[in-house]
């Protein structure tokens, strides 16, 4: 049992905003369960672990008795979000769309209570919906305030096209607020625009406007970008326990920290535990140990976990690296760098490249790890010993390149 301030912080863990803590507290204080709700265009076929940090923060109201709803974008997906694009997003067909869907619904269920989970989807109020009263909730925004979307602004003062069913995104989303008549809408911090555009509907419907709360976009492997399946710095939570567990043991010691406290379901003293432990001379692999554990058990049992960590232990002692390598610091803009480019400028390799097609031929390793993917990042900080084959070996720690001028 917690009382409301611990359970206020826990609700608040890891969130970048709530608009507002005030109305978040008044709706708390009634002691009714609330009616939180978080959209998931089904873009993908499989989620990955930067979509489990809204899944994480809906398990949470959960579990403090709160009613959560699990909604699938469906009819939104058809108009594609327009959030960060430079260009028109091109619209999923409805076949890539129930394909899509149909994942989301098996996978959220390793995370959500099935039994206190609602799953829905937009077009059960859009499907038959006249065009009459999509005008009507068209009615009720203006265009400069669609303009003072950040994308959208650039876009138009660089002349670049605006079609008009991209406007419509935010509004749908918004509505979507009004037919839930949710109380806390969930989302990733470029929603945002979308977020706050359902509590102005909600006012203008007469509805008491739901509480915002954005949560931080998790940076993948590279330790840069947000985690991402085009940019292929993801962890599919449909992965093997294996492959899952490795790639958490691959990012950096400083990205683990953001890692257990998105995803992990310790409490915050014990996560501020390990980092005191650190500080006291433990090895900041073993912590990340435990975090793999944590994350391959949820989606594949404990089980699984043992076995990833055991295979994975077995894999570093029979390929010992050697450990009196001295690092070769690789200077690299704010993006990081992709491996094929590293492993040229560290002198593995004699172009990016021959370092892709060794990556193909599955000679590359890093950590002992061997690396399929050409698309992998890595940030400034990182340092890792890197293979190709047997005799090209070396420590490259990334550094940031000086600014010019």
């Amino acid at each position: 049992m917690m009382d409301f301030n611990e359970q206020l912080a826990e609700l608040k863990r890891g969130s970048q905003e709530v608009l507002t803590e005030r109305e978040l507290t008044t709706k708390l204080k009634r002691g009714k369960p609330l009616h939180i709700k978080a959209g998931f265009d089904p873009t993908a076929p499989d989620l990955h672990l930067g979509h489990t940090v809204l899944l994480n923060k809906m398990r949470q109201f959960q579990q403090l008795g709160h009613d959560v709803t699990f909604l699938i974008g469906d009819f939104t997906g058809r108009i594609g979000d327009p959030t960060g694009r430079n260009v028109t997003r091109p619209p999923l067909t409805t076949e890539d769309i129930e394909a899509n869907a149909r994942t989301y619904k098996e996978q959220v269920f390793k995370i959500l209570d099935p039994d206190r989970t609602r799953i829905d989807f937009n077009s059960r109020w859009f499907g038959p919906m006249p065009a009459s009263k999509l005008i009507e909730i068209a009615a009720r925004h203006t265009v400069a305030r669609m303009l003072e979307r950040d994308d959208f602004a650039k876009r138009y003062k660089s002349q670049q096209s605006i079609a008009v069913h991209e406007f419509l995104y935010p509004l749908v989303q918004g509505y979507d607020s009004v037919a839930m008549q949710a109380d806390v809408e969930l989302g990733g911090t470029d929603q945002k625009f979308n977020l706050l555009v359902g509590r102005q509907l909600q006012e203008s419907y007469g509805q008491e406007p739901q509480v915002v709360m954005t949560m931080p976009l998790l940076e993948g492997l590279d330790g840069v970008n947000k985690m991402s399946k085009s940019l292929g710095n993801y962890i599919g939570i449909a992965e093997s326990a294996g492959s899952i567990f490795g790639k958490i043991m691959s990012i950096s010691d400083e990205l683990m920290w953001r890692y257990f406290e998105l995803l992990s379901f310790r409490p915050l003293t014990e996560i501020a535990g390990l980092r005191t432990a650190i500080g006291e001379g433990r090895n900041p692999r073993d912590v990340k140990f435990e975090l793999a554990r944590e994350i391959v058990g949820r989606f594949h049992g404990a089980a699984a976990a043992e076995q990833a960590n055991e295979e994975f232990t077995a894999r570093f002692r029979e390929k010992a690296l050697p450990t009196d390598l001295q690092p070769t610091t690789v200077l690299v803009g704010a993006e990081g760098m992709r491996i094929g480019n590293l492993l040229k400028e560290g002198g593995l390799a004699s172009s990016a490249s021959e370092a892709n097609r060794k990556i193909d031929e599955g000679a590359v390793k890093v950590d002992g790890l061997k690396i399929s993917d050409r698309a992998l990042m890595f940030a400034v900080g990182a340092d890792h010993v890197f293979q190709i084959g047997s005799r090209r070996i070396a420590r490259l720690k990334l550094a940031a390149r000086p600014a010019e001028g």
